[in-house]
């Protein structure tokens, strides 16, 4: 059995977790602050402790259904003796009974344990706040979506990411055009001239995040990089005391192929910045060698809000550590044809007016 680490304050014994605007670790009650590295030596069980599956008596649930039981794992909460239920991923999370912070040594032990953790920077507040701001920026929602949308759940998730160190040597060949025009007294002319250009150089890309948990979807977390690795700091479990975290389920070997996919994209992009004088230049072809490689693993933090609107879910995703913002709304169809129709009635009124210049009406 994995073990449970709690972290209580030493003045009124209640749950303390960690602060995002003070960086400290924080009892809600007393208002009592606490260094985060005074908590280090909570974490000296990890460098012991094997890495864990967090089996449990079978016999204590054997009145649940298989879809119950598939994924589900239970512990007991150290301070009030309640059932906390997660799945075979969770790292970190709350009591339900008591809301004591609780972190699952054995999935953050040996092979699990982060190399590196970003602290989160921005609050529940901020991120509620930037929901507001990324809403009330968007015209062609329905005017309804405002008044009757209503925020489910947020949540302050650590997300488990692979970071990749590559060297390499790329090459890449691009079809380059040059477009020239000119006209007589009876015809215009346009000529496209096109060009092979090749390029090829070394180079070095360091923490290409590639997100390690398949329950959170690659685009939604690429979508709301990067994160400034230089305020990442040495992993510790104090960090993740009142927040969600999971331990990664995709393994680096799996992770190699989505980095070397995101590093070939980033080279051709600098070599094609190299191009210059052209009218266009599109890629035709070519290879990316990596030449020396290694990897690092780090919890990045993630605010995920999910809100309702007329029977459907929406999600957002904010970067909890520079605020950058994403998540899908709904459109107002009424809006959209509204705005068509006004911009059509503008350049209708704009062409009369060149016409009644230029003497065509």
């Amino acid at each position: 059995m994995a073990e449970i680490l709690n972290y209580k304050c030493p003045h009124c014994d209640a749950p303390i977790q960690f602060n995002a605007g003070t960086q400290n670790m924080k009892c809600p009650y007393c208002d009592s602050e606490f260094d985060v590295a005074a908590l280090r030596s909570k974490d000296e069980i990890l460098n012991t402790q094997p890495a864990d599956d967090f089996k449990w008596d079978e016999s204590e649930h054997e009145n649940w259904d298989p879809a119950e039981e598939e994924g589900i794992k239970v512990f007991v909460c150290k301070t009030c003796g309640g059932e906390i239920v997660g799945d075979e991923n969770t790292a970190a999370t709350k009591c339900p009974y008591c809301d004591n912070p609780v972190v699952l040594s054995g999935r953050l032990s040996g092979v699990l344990k982060p190399d590196y953790v970003i602290p989160f920077k921005l609050d529940k507040n901020q991120a509620k706040q930037q929901l507001k701001n990324y809403v009330n920026s968007k015209k062609f929602l329905p005017n309804l979506f405002k008044s009757e949308n209503h925020l489910d759940e947020i949540r302050g998730l650590y997300v488990p990411f692979w970071l990749f160190d590559s060297d390499i040597d790329a090459q890449f060949s691009f079809d380059a055009t040059k477009v020239s025009s000119w006209s007589d007294s009876k015809y215009n002319y346009t000529k496209t001239d096109h060009y092979d250009v090749f390029r090829k150089g070394s180079m070095s890309f360091e923490n290409i995040p590639v997100d390690g948990a398949s329950k959170m979807p690659d685009d939604l977390m690429e979508s709301i990089e990067p994160y400034d690795f230089s305020q990442a700091v040495d992993f510790q479990t104090a960090y993740l005391a009142g927040y969600i975290a999971d331990k990664y389920d995709i393994g680096k070997e799996e992770s190699i192929p989505r980095a070397n996919e995101r590093v070939k994209v980033s080279a051709q992009d600098n070599l094609s910045s190299t191009v210059s004088g052209y009218s266009s230049v599109t890629a035709k072809n070519g290879s990316v060698q990596v030449t020396k490689g290694s990897s690092k693993y780090a919890l990045y933090p993630v605010w995920i809000l999910n809100t309702t609107y007329q029977g459907t879910k929406y999600v957002f995703a904010m970067n909890g550590q520079t605020g950058k913002f994403i998540g899908n709304l709904p459109v107002s169809n009424a809006k959209i044809g509204a705005f068509c129709a006004a911009l059509t009635v503008g350049i209708s009124a704009a062409a009369i007016v060149v016409s009644k210049l230029l003497g065509l009406l």
